[in-house]
C-alpha cells in the first residue's frame, strides 16, 4: 500500500548552536525531500538570520504563518514566535533555549493533533531552558507528561539497538531504580518496539548486567541474582520472550556478540550510551519509543564549541529523519 510523504514536524533546537545548520544541511544536500515533507517551527527572522550568518541561502525556503500552506520539495518554516532577538552562536542563552522550547511544544501540539505524522527534534540546551521552564528535564520526559504515556528510550544504528532500564538519573539513585517489575516492563516494551516498529517477528534481547562482570557471583554486587535474573527467568518462562542475561557488559560490544540479538537493554544510561556513541555517533539516533507517536533525535548536542564554523555534520540528524518516516510507515501499516 503506498502511503503520502510524511509530514515531519521539526523542532529548530537551540539556534545559538549547529541545530538549523545540520537541518539546512540534510535536506539540501540530499534526498530527504523524497520521504518526506519537512516543517521547521520557529521565529523567521531569526531562521533568516542563522542562515545569513552561514551564507545559506532562504531563497529556496518556504516561510508560510500556517501549516495548510506547506509545500512538497522544500523546507517550510512555520513562524512560532515574532522575535527582534540577536543570535550570538556559540553562546548560551535563556533566550535562544526559551525559543528551542517554544518550538518544541508547538511540534507537540500539532503532532497530538494529527497536523503532522512524526517529530524530529534538533537539540536543545536542558540547563538553559531550566532557567525558564524549572521543571524541565529534557525531551523525552517532556513527552511523556505530554502524551501521558511511559516512554522507553532506544538508540539506533545499523550497528545496535540499545533501551534502557533507567534513563536521566544520577549514577548513586541506578540501583536502587532498578526492579524486577521495571526490567520485565522495559523489555516488554522494547520487544513490543522492535516488533510493531522494526519489524522482527521473535526479538531476541540481551540483558545487560549491572555489577563489573554481572557480579562475578556476588563478590561484586548482588543485583544480578537478587533483581536481574529473578526478571529474566519471568520473562523467559511468563512472557516467553528471548531474553538472555544477565551479561557483564565490560565484554558485550563486539562484532560477534551484537550480531546475536536484535536488541540489548542496558541497566543506565551511560553503560549503553557510551559503546553506541563510540560505534555509532555519526549516524546514530534516539527514537522515543512507547507514547503512540513517533519522535527521533541525533545524538549529539548543541555543539556550542563548532557553531558557525560550518563543518558539524548532519548524518545523524538526516538519519533521525530516515528513522521517524520508516517507523510512521511501519505503525501505519500495523495499524
Amino acid at each position: 500500500m503506498s502511503l503520502k510523504k510524511v509530514i515531519a514536524g521539526i523542532s529548530v533546537g537551540d539556534l545559538h548552536g549547529i541545530g538549523m545548520e545540520v537541518i539546512y544541511k540534510s535536506f539540501y544536500n540530499g534526498d530527504l525531500f523524497q520521504k518526506c515533507i519537512p516543517t521547521v517551527f520557529g521565529p523567521h527572522s531569526l531562521i533568516k538570520q542563522y542562515l545569513t550568518i552561514y551564507n545559506f541561502s532562504f531563497d529556496e525556503l518556504n516561510f508560510i504563518n500556517n501549516l495548510d500552506d506547506i509545500i512538497e520539495n522544500k523546507l517550510n518554516i512555520v513562524e512560532t514566535e515574532v522575535s527582534n532577538y540577536n543570535i550570538k552562536l556559540g553562546l548560551p542563552s535563556e533566550i535562544s533555549a526559551l525559543i528551542a522550547y517554544n518550538s518544541l511544544k508547538e511540534c507537540c501540539y500539532n503532532l497530538k493533533n494529527k497536523k503532522i505524522d512524526v517529530i524530529v527534534t534538533a537539540p536543545i540546551d536542558k540547563y538553559q531552558i531550566r532557567k525558564s521552564v524549572p521543571d524541565f528535564i529534557g525531551h523525552t520526559e517532556y513527552l511523556e507528561k505530554y502524551f501521558n504515556k511511559k516512554s522507553l528510550m532506544v538508540m539506533l544504528s545499523s550497528v545496535m539497538k540499545v533501551a534502557f532500564v533507567t534513563g536521566h538519573i544520577s549514577l548513586n539513585q541506578v540501583s536502587r531504580n532498578i526492579t524486577i517489575e521495571k526490567i520485565i516492563y522495559r523489555t516488554k516494551s522494547f520487544c513490543e518496539c522492535l516488533k510493531s516498529d522494526f519489524k522482527i517477528k521473535n526479538p531476541k534481547i540481551a540483558i545487560l548486567g549491572l555489577n563489573p562482570h554481572a557480579g562475578e557471583n556476588n563478590m561484586l554486587g548482588s543485583e544480578e541474582s537478587e533483581i536481574i535474573s529473578p526478571a529474566i527467568k519471568q520473562l523467559q518462562s511468563e512472557e516467553k520472550i528471548l531474553a538472555d542475561g544477565p551479561i557483564p557488559a565490560d565484554s558485550f560490544f563486539i562484532d560477534e556478540k551484537l550480531r546475536k540479538y536484535d536488541g540489548i537493554l542496558a541497566m543506565y544510561h551511560d553503560q549503553g550510551l557510551i559503546p553506541f556513541k563510540s560505534l555509532s555517533f555519526s549516524k546514530g539516533v534516539n527514537y522515543t519509543a512507547g507514547i503512540d507517536v513517533v519522535r527521533t533525535s541525533p545524538v549529539h548536542g548543541v555543539a556550542y564549541d563548532i557553531a558557525g564554523k560550518g563543518f558539524a555534520d548532519p548524518n545523524s540528524f538526516t538519519e533521525s529523519v530516515n528513522y521517524a518516516c520508516e517507523i510512521f510507515k511501519s505503525k501505519k501499516r500495523i495499524a
